[in-house]
């Protein structure tokens, strides 16, 4: 067991590089779906790292529930047992959970708020709100996804950039850019070195969302202009939106991104450039705290499964 059952807590460090070259060489919709998955499994492998060695800490302090053999001398040799480290995993594990069920909380308020508040509009796919606050979100389930847009953002906006501003939306909810964007945030909470990640994707979902739309209106030009300016009227919603996806992200990157050729879609990078050998690197790491936490979680399992008398 020894070191494996650590490995998955630094692992992360080794997705620094792709999260930032992803941004630049990879065609969004790629970055954004490898960053996700890279996120979301080593957040699940250092979780579950962190409560193996809870449980290891946890054994050793008097009037804990756990069997008196899993604090015997035998199974301390056996597990990397370290008196502070294993201590100290256990208000970290909780505030990993804490802060976790926080923000599942918060999207499912959210989320229900924002459907509550407009129940009394007609239940079509785009909601216009008369408000002199120019804003505009999508927000998914209820009965319908919906574009929730005001007034004030659309006489802001030409005819052809107001189709563009839709498609935007549109391409957000279609492509389920929430669960995305939950889930980064999810990984970030449960490991701060993770935290990189959440930002590229934050931003590769709303490129994402921009070359759809520019691939619907069929202008690019229009796309960026939209963009433009919407992030200089609006100053944001005037209450929390669902994971991000009101945030306009690093609008001139954005715009400049718009003004240059569409990226080419490639779904893995060539291992001779440098985004492809930072992705094979966050690659081999995935896989190396997936099997770091396997073996540990295998071999704490057999071991206190034999100190543990039937």
């Amino acid at each position: 067991m020894g070191v494996f059952v650590f490995l998955p807590l630094v692992l992360p460090l080794t997705a620094w590089p792709v999260a930032r070259l992803a941004e630049q060489r990879l065609h969004p919709r790629t970055a954004t779906r490898l960053l996700t998955a890279v996120a979301a499994v080593m957040a699940l492998c250092s979780t579950v790292c962190l409560a193996l060695v809870m449980v290891v800490g946890t054994a050793q302090l008097p009037g804990n529930p756990l069997p008196d053999g899993w604090s015997d001398p035998e199974v301390r040799a056996a597990v990397p047992y370290d008196e502070v480290v294993g201590k100290a995993a256990i208000p970290a594990l909780c505030a990993v959970v804490l802060v976790s069920a926080r923000a599942l909380w918060r999207h499912g308020r959210v989320r229900r708020r924002a459907h509550r508040a407009l129940a009394g509009l007609p239940g079509t796919g785009v909601a216009v709100l008369p408000d002199d606050v120019p804003y505009a979100y999508a927000l998914p389930g209820g009965r319908r996804d919906r574009v929730v847009v005001t007034t004030a953002l659309l006489d802001c906006l030409e005819p052809a950039e107001r189709r563009a501003l839709f498609a935007h939306e549109r391409a957000h909810l279609t492509a389920r850019h929430h669960r995305f964007l939950l889930a980064v945030r999810l990984a970030a909470l449960a490991n701060p070195f993770l935290r990189p990640l959440r930002t590229a994707v934050a931003y590769t979902a709303e490129r994402w969302a921009d070359e759809e739309a520019a691939k619907a209106v069929g202008d690019r030009r229009a796309v960026a202009t939209a963009i433009g300016k919407a992030a200089l009227v609006s100053r944001g919603t005037p209450v929390a939106t669902l994971a991000g996806l009101a945030a306009p992200g690093p609008v001139p990157r954005r715009v400049v991104a718009l003004l240059c050729p569409a990226p080419a879609v490639r779904t893995w990078p060539s291992v001779f450039t440098s985004v492809g050998l930072a992705a094979w690197a966050a690659a081999a790491g995935t896989a190396v705290s997936a099997m770091s936490s396997a073996n540990a979680a295998v071999t704490m399992f057999l071991i206190l499964r034999a100190a543990t008398p039937l």
